[in-house]
Protein backbone atom coordinates (compact mmCIF):
# COMPACT_ATOMS: atom_id res chain seq x y z
CA UNK A 1 0.00 0.00 0.00
CA UNK A 2 1.44 3.43 -1.01
CA UNK A 3 1.91 6.24 1.22
CA UNK A 4 -0.71 8.53 -0.41
CA UNK A 5 -3.28 5.92 0.05
CA UNK A 6 -2.22 5.32 3.82
CA UNK A 7 -2.01 8.87 4.37
CA UNK A 8 -5.85 8.74 3.55
CA UNK A 9 -6.86 5.85 5.70
CA UNK A 10 -5.53 7.85 8.18
CA UNK A 11 -7.79 10.81 7.45
CA UNK A 12 -10.73 8.72 7.39
CA UNK A 13 -9.63 6.75 10.51
CA UNK A 14 -9.73 10.02 12.35
CA UNK A 15 -12.71 11.40 10.67
CA UNK A 16 -14.97 8.47 11.51
CA UNK A 17 -13.79 8.39 15.16
CA UNK A 18 -15.05 11.89 15.66
CA UNK A 19 -17.94 11.33 13.27
CA UNK A 20 -19.10 8.10 16.40
CA UNK A 21 -17.85 10.28 19.16
CA UNK A 22 -20.32 12.97 17.85
CA UNK A 23 -23.14 10.76 17.26
CA UNK A 24 -22.79 8.49 20.63
CA UNK A 25 -22.79 11.78 22.25
CA UNK A 26 -26.10 13.14 21.19
CA UNK A 27 -27.93 10.44 20.35
CA UNK A 28 -29.21 6.89 22.08
CA UNK A 29 -29.24 3.53 20.00
CA UNK A 30 -32.51 2.67 19.40
CA UNK A 31 -32.25 -0.52 21.76
CA UNK A 32 -31.59 1.79 24.36
CA UNK A 33 -34.46 4.02 23.78
CA UNK A 34 -36.69 0.80 23.45
CA UNK A 35 -35.58 0.10 26.87
CA UNK A 36 -35.73 3.30 28.44
CA UNK A 37 -39.63 3.70 26.74
CA UNK A 38 -40.71 0.35 27.81
CA UNK A 39 -39.43 0.96 31.46
CA UNK A 40 -41.21 4.28 31.78
CA UNK A 41 -44.58 2.28 30.57
CA UNK A 42 -44.00 -0.15 32.87
CA UNK A 43 -43.15 2.17 36.34
CA UNK A 44 -45.44 2.29 38.82
CA UNK A 45 -43.74 5.09 41.13
CA UNK A 46 -45.21 8.65 40.84
CA UNK A 47 -42.35 10.04 41.58
CA UNK A 48 -39.99 7.53 38.91
CA UNK A 49 -42.78 8.55 36.44
CA UNK A 50 -41.54 12.01 37.02
CA UNK A 51 -38.18 11.16 36.31
CA UNK A 52 -38.71 9.20 33.25
CA UNK A 53 -40.49 12.10 31.80
CA UNK A 54 -37.43 14.16 32.10
CA UNK A 55 -34.85 11.62 30.70
CA UNK A 56 -37.45 11.33 27.49
CA UNK A 57 -37.32 15.10 27.41
CA UNK A 58 -33.50 15.27 27.69
CA UNK A 59 -33.29 12.67 24.77
CA UNK A 60 -35.40 14.65 22.70
CA UNK A 61 -34.23 18.17 23.65
CA UNK A 62 -30.37 16.76 22.57
CA UNK A 63 -30.90 15.12 19.26
CA UNK A 64 -33.27 18.75 18.44
CA UNK A 65 -30.63 21.11 19.76
CA UNK A 66 -27.57 18.92 18.44
CA UNK A 67 -25.89 18.98 21.71
CA UNK A 68 -24.49 16.09 24.08
CA UNK A 69 -26.95 14.12 26.14
CA UNK A 70 -24.62 14.53 29.62
CA UNK A 71 -22.54 17.28 30.70
CA UNK A 72 -19.93 14.24 30.82
CA UNK A 73 -18.67 13.45 27.76
CA UNK A 74 -17.19 10.79 29.60
CA UNK A 75 -13.40 9.13 28.33
CA UNK A 76 -12.87 8.06 25.10
CA UNK A 77 -13.22 4.39 24.86
CA UNK A 78 -12.57 2.77 21.46
CA UNK A 79 -12.68 -0.41 19.63
CA UNK A 80 -11.37 -0.66 15.98
CA UNK A 81 -12.34 -3.86 13.56
CA UNK A 82 -9.18 -4.13 11.47
CA UNK A 83 -9.82 -5.95 8.30
CA UNK A 84 -6.50 -8.11 6.87
CA UNK A 85 -5.81 -5.62 4.40
CA UNK A 86 -4.83 -2.54 6.98
CA UNK A 87 -1.74 -3.13 8.50
CA UNK A 88 -1.86 -2.73 12.35
CA UNK A 89 0.85 0.12 13.04
CA UNK A 90 1.03 2.41 15.65
CA UNK A 91 -0.07 5.19 13.09
CA UNK A 92 -3.42 4.22 13.68
CA UNK A 93 -3.75 4.84 17.36
CA UNK A 94 -2.29 7.87 16.46
CA UNK A 95 -5.82 8.13 14.11
CA UNK A 96 -7.66 7.96 16.67
CA UNK A 97 -6.67 10.13 19.15
CA UNK A 98 -6.35 13.10 16.07
CA UNK A 99 -10.34 11.84 15.61
CA UNK A 100 -10.78 12.41 19.24
CA UNK A 101 -9.06 15.54 19.62
CA UNK A 102 -11.30 16.79 16.18
CA UNK A 103 -14.27 15.30 18.15
CA UNK A 104 -13.54 17.65 21.54
CA UNK A 105 -13.28 20.52 19.55
CA UNK A 106 -15.93 20.43 17.26
CA UNK A 107 -18.85 18.80 18.98
CA UNK A 108 -17.59 20.19 21.75
CA UNK A 109 -16.45 17.33 24.43
CA UNK A 110 -16.24 18.05 27.99
CA UNK A 111 -12.00 17.90 28.41
CA UNK A 112 -12.31 15.25 30.98
CA UNK A 113 -9.18 13.40 30.78
CA UNK A 114 -6.46 14.20 33.00
CA UNK A 115 -3.12 12.90 34.13
CA UNK A 116 -3.16 10.38 37.33
CA UNK A 117 -1.42 11.90 39.56
CA UNK A 118 -0.98 15.50 38.51
CA UNK A 119 -4.32 16.14 38.08
CA UNK A 120 -3.19 18.03 34.61
CA UNK A 121 -5.65 18.55 31.94
CA UNK A 122 -4.71 17.85 28.23
CA UNK A 123 -7.79 20.08 27.27
CA UNK A 124 -8.50 17.47 24.20
CA UNK A 125 -8.87 14.05 25.78
CA UNK A 126 -5.93 12.66 25.02
CA UNK A 127 -2.83 11.36 27.11
CA UNK A 128 -0.97 8.30 28.48
CA UNK A 129 -3.42 5.71 27.62
CA UNK A 130 -6.27 7.71 26.50
CA UNK A 131 -8.07 7.18 24.09
CA UNK A 132 -8.48 3.66 25.49
CA UNK A 133 -8.15 1.77 22.09
CA UNK A 134 -9.03 -2.52 21.77
CA UNK A 135 -8.38 -3.97 18.53
CA UNK A 136 -10.27 -6.83 16.83
CA UNK A 137 -10.17 -8.39 13.58
CA UNK A 138 -12.95 -8.17 10.90
CA UNK A 139 -14.49 -7.72 7.42
CA UNK A 140 -15.18 -4.14 7.90
CA UNK A 141 -13.18 -1.39 8.73
CA UNK A 142 -15.01 0.08 11.39
CA UNK A 143 -14.53 2.27 14.67
CA UNK A 144 -17.03 1.67 17.85
CA UNK A 145 -16.89 3.94 20.55
CA UNK A 146 -17.80 3.80 23.75
CA UNK A 147 -17.71 7.14 25.75
CA UNK A 148 -17.40 6.55 29.52
CA UNK A 149 -18.97 8.80 32.91
CA UNK A 150 -16.88 9.15 35.55
CA UNK A 151 -19.94 8.51 38.03
CA UNK A 152 -20.72 4.96 36.64
CA UNK A 153 -17.15 4.14 35.95
CA UNK A 154 -16.31 4.95 39.93
CA UNK A 155 -19.44 2.39 41.23
CA UNK A 156 -18.22 -0.49 38.74
CA UNK A 157 -16.31 -3.37 41.10
CA UNK A 158 -14.31 -6.41 40.46
CA UNK A 159 -14.17 -9.60 42.60
CA UNK A 160 -12.07 -12.82 42.33
CA UNK A 161 -14.43 -15.05 43.73
CA UNK A 162 -13.86 -18.76 44.56
CA UNK A 163 -14.83 -21.56 41.77
CA UNK A 164 -17.26 -22.68 44.96
CA UNK A 165 -18.95 -19.21 45.47
CA UNK A 166 -21.23 -19.32 41.62
CA UNK A 167 -24.02 -19.04 43.29
CA UNK A 168 -22.30 -15.30 45.08
CA UNK A 169 -22.33 -13.88 41.66
CA UNK A 170 -25.74 -12.80 42.00
CA UNK A 171 -25.21 -11.54 45.64
CA UNK A 172 -21.94 -9.93 44.17
CA UNK A 173 -23.86 -7.86 41.90
CA UNK A 174 -26.92 -6.87 43.91
CA UNK A 175 -24.34 -5.73 46.24
CA UNK A 176 -22.47 -3.51 43.77
CA UNK A 177 -25.60 -2.05 42.97
CA UNK A 178 -26.80 -1.06 46.69
CA UNK A 179 -23.59 1.04 47.35
CA UNK A 180 -23.87 2.64 44.36
CA UNK A 181 -27.13 3.52 45.55
CA UNK A 182 -28.15 7.04 42.91
CA UNK A 183 -24.47 7.81 42.28
CA UNK A 184 -24.64 6.01 38.44
CA UNK A 185 -27.79 7.64 37.40
CA UNK A 186 -30.01 4.91 37.37
CA UNK A 187 -31.67 3.41 35.50
CA UNK A 188 -28.31 1.80 34.59
CA UNK A 189 -26.99 -0.60 32.40
CA UNK A 190 -24.64 -3.81 33.91
CA UNK A 191 -21.90 -4.87 32.12
CA UNK A 192 -20.90 -8.17 33.63
CA UNK A 193 -17.61 -10.49 32.86
CA UNK A 194 -17.48 -13.44 33.86
CA UNK A 195 -14.38 -15.97 33.98
CA UNK A 196 -11.00 -14.97 32.24
CA UNK A 197 -8.31 -13.32 34.69
CA UNK A 198 -8.38 -10.15 37.10
CA UNK A 199 -8.03 -7.51 34.14
CA UNK A 200 -10.19 -9.96 31.76
CA UNK A 201 -13.25 -10.19 33.44
CA UNK A 202 -13.25 -6.51 33.46
CA UNK A 203 -12.75 -5.99 29.76
CA UNK A 204 -15.23 -8.65 28.86
CA UNK A 205 -17.71 -6.65 31.45
CA UNK A 206 -16.74 -3.43 29.34
CA UNK A 207 -17.42 -5.28 26.18
CA UNK A 208 -21.14 -6.13 27.29
CA UNK A 209 -22.29 -2.98 27.27
CA UNK A 210 -21.40 -3.10 23.60
CA UNK A 211 -24.38 -5.72 23.50
CA UNK A 212 -28.10 -4.75 22.44
CA UNK A 213 -29.89 -4.08 25.84
CA UNK A 214 -33.56 -4.80 24.88
CA UNK A 215 -32.87 -8.81 25.11
CA UNK A 216 -31.67 -10.19 27.53
CA UNK A 217 -31.13 -14.51 28.25
CA UNK A 218 -32.89 -16.07 31.29
CA UNK A 219 -29.99 -15.92 33.27
CA UNK A 220 -29.34 -12.21 32.25
CA UNK A 221 -33.06 -11.63 33.44
CA UNK A 222 -32.87 -13.05 36.50
CA UNK A 223 -29.95 -10.51 37.86
CA UNK A 224 -31.79 -8.02 36.29
CA UNK A 225 -34.49 -8.68 38.29
CA UNK A 226 -32.73 -8.73 41.87
CA UNK A 227 -31.31 -5.85 41.27
CA UNK A 228 -34.53 -4.04 40.81
CA UNK A 229 -35.87 -5.66 43.99
CA UNK A 230 -33.85 -3.26 45.42
CA UNK A 231 -36.16 -0.51 44.74
CA UNK A 232 -33.72 2.68 44.00
CA UNK A 233 -35.15 3.45 40.71
CA UNK A 234 -34.73 6.53 38.71
CA UNK A 235 -31.97 8.83 40.12
CA UNK A 236 -32.27 7.18 43.17
CA UNK A 237 -35.67 8.35 43.88
CA UNK A 238 -36.85 4.91 44.52
CA UNK A 239 -39.39 2.63 41.89
CA UNK A 240 -39.89 -0.48 40.14
CA UNK A 241 -36.57 0.03 37.31
CA UNK A 242 -33.14 0.47 38.88
CA UNK A 243 -31.50 -1.42 36.03
CA UNK A 244 -32.68 -0.89 32.66
CA UNK A 245 -30.56 -4.46 31.58
CA UNK A 246 -28.21 -6.42 32.83
CA UNK A 247 -25.24 -8.10 29.78
CA UNK A 248 -22.93 -11.00 30.55
CA UNK A 249 -19.93 -12.09 28.49
CA UNK A 250 -18.12 -15.07 29.34
CA UNK A 251 -14.36 -16.67 29.06
CA UNK A 252 -13.14 -19.52 30.40
CA UNK A 253 -11.12 -19.45 33.70
CA UNK A 254 -8.41 -21.10 35.48
CA UNK A 255 -9.46 -24.22 37.65
CA UNK A 256 -9.15 -22.29 41.11
CA UNK A 257 -10.33 -18.94 40.48
CA UNK A 258 -13.47 -17.36 39.66
CA UNK A 259 -13.30 -13.50 38.21
CA UNK A 260 -16.11 -11.36 38.26
CA UNK A 261 -16.68 -7.85 37.08
CA UNK A 262 -19.39 -5.74 37.19
CA UNK A 263 -18.94 -2.00 34.87
CA UNK A 264 -22.12 0.03 35.79
CA UNK A 265 -23.12 2.60 32.84
CA UNK A 266 -25.69 5.46 33.31
CA UNK A 267 -29.18 5.26 31.28
CA UNK A 268 -27.20 6.89 28.90
CA UNK A 269 -25.53 3.80 27.31
CA UNK A 270 -23.56 5.29 24.61
CA UNK A 271 -22.43 3.99 21.51
CA UNK A 272 -22.00 4.31 17.80
CA UNK A 273 -19.91 2.43 15.21
CA UNK A 274 -18.60 3.81 11.79
CA UNK A 275 -17.50 2.41 9.15
CA UNK A 276 -13.98 3.90 7.66
CA UNK A 277 -14.38 5.12 4.24
CA UNK A 278 -11.64 3.87 1.85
Amino acid sequence: MGTPDRSAILRALGRATADALREAVIRLPPDVKRALVCAAAAETNPVAQGEFHNIVRNIEQAETLGVPLCQDTGVPVVYLTIPPDVPLTTDLYDAVAEGVRLATKEVPLRPNVVDALTRHNSNDNTGAGMPAIHVMPGRKFSVTVLPKGAGAENVSRIAMLLPSQVEQIERFLVETVLLAEGRPCPPIVLGVGIGGTFDGAAALAKEALLLPIDEMTAFEQQLCDAVNRLGIGPMGLGGDTTALSVKVKFAACHTASLPVAVNVQCWACRRATVEVER
